[in-house]
């Protein structure tokens, strides 16, 4: 795998964090920064991906109705809890 260069600003102790874990893990802070990196991204990709998937859905004008929202976080910790509720409304509606 090719690797690149780049350079990130972080705080005097988050410095003094790396070379310490670095040391005490015999790793090279380099190593340690790509990997936290790494896993940051892995777990917080999805967060992306879900907003543009949440931005087309809106680009068709289709809602789900404030009503409709209301009506099942109500029924939350009820013994008739019901189901996320599908987009009851449009933009388009006349």
């Amino acid at each position: 795998m090719s690797s690149s260069i780049i350079s990130v600003r972080v705080p005097e102790e988050l410095k003094k964090q790396l070379e310490a874990l670095s040391g005490a893990t015999h790793r090279s802070k380099s190593y340690l920064a790509a990997k936290a990196l790494e896993e940051y991204l892995e777990r917080n990709a999805w967060k992306a991906e879900q907003l543009q998937e949440a931005i087309k859905e809106a680009d068709k004008g289709v809602f789900v109705s404030g009503q409709a929202v209301n009506q099942w976080l109500e029924s939350w910790g009820t013994d008739n809890e019901t189901q996320v509720p599908k987009a009851d409304t449009s933009l388009n509606q006349k």
